[in-house]
């Protein structure tokens, strides 16, 4: 039920928490039988775009003008010749013209960013992958936090995406304050993040965006595993 004036939405300078009971669906250019939820943009001064995008049974996201990284979240997608379910992802490089298409209703995270060329590098190569098949990798030795990295360690790749899963009770061993900005959904579990100077209870369906410098720190609560799905700027210089 409803709280008359009540959410758990924050807006801050630094960062933003935004939560389902505040979300806004609305299509966007280039979707077809699709609407979405567009989380973090250039209106909150993101340098990226990311929205959840929810698919009626056969519709469509046509290609982008950047760069473009899909995690599927439930139900059926055909994306570059492959299908993806539910914790499968894919790739495509800035200019490709491979559309996402929908077998059944689904609901899909979706990254965009305009590509920054370096050099000595090529255009990276446009790919699917499944998250069961990435290797975990426990976060500074700690075995309670494993880390997936969805998108190879390769300088020709400007962001990272990463699944994160916390064991109840575990958190991450510092706070930390640095020049890469997040947009981070809650994909299970739950627990309390410290953005900035104020502390929030996060939980499945929840999205965060961390402008750079935001002082951020999260630990698991709960009897169940916590996981979220986090973007980063990644392998540019600051100039």
């Amino acid at each position: 039920m409803h709280e008359i004036g009540h959410t758990r939405t924050v807006r801050r300078l630094d960062h933003l928490v935004l939560t389902p009971d505040t979300f806004v669906r609305a299509p966007l250019p280039g979707m077809n039988k699709a609407t979405a939820v567009v989380h973090a943009g250039s209106a909150i001064g993101a340098q990226f775009t990311q929205y959840t995008i929810e698919f009626e049974e056969g519709g469509v996201l046509g290609p982008a003008g950047a760069q473009r990284f899909v995690y599927v979240l439930e139900g059926e997608l055909q994306m570059g010749g492959r299908s993806l379910s539910a914790g499968d992802f894919g790739y495509v490089h800035q200019g490709g013209t491979a559309p996402v298409v929908a077998k059944r209703t689904a609901r899909a995270e979706v990254f965009e960013k305009v590509y920054q060329p370096l050099a000595g590098t090529s255009l990276p190569e446009s790919f699917t992958g499944r998250e069961s098949q990435v290797k975990p990798e426990p976060l500074d030795g700690d075995a309670s936090i494993e880390v997936r990295h969805l998108l190879p360690d390769d300088f020709a790749f400007d962001f990272a995406v990463n699944v994160m899963t916390y064991q109840p009770g575990a958190a991450l061993p510092m706070v930390e304050s640095h020049v890469m900005e997040h947009g981070l959904l809650m994909l299970a579990g739950g627990g309390i993040y410290r953005l900035g100077d104020s502390w929030y209870p996060v939980k499945a369906g929840d999205f965060i965006w961390m402008a750079p410098y935001c002082p951020q720190w999260f630990g698991a609560l709960g009897k169940t595993p916590a996981k979220y799905l986090i973007y980063k700027d990644w392998n540019r210089g600051v100039l």
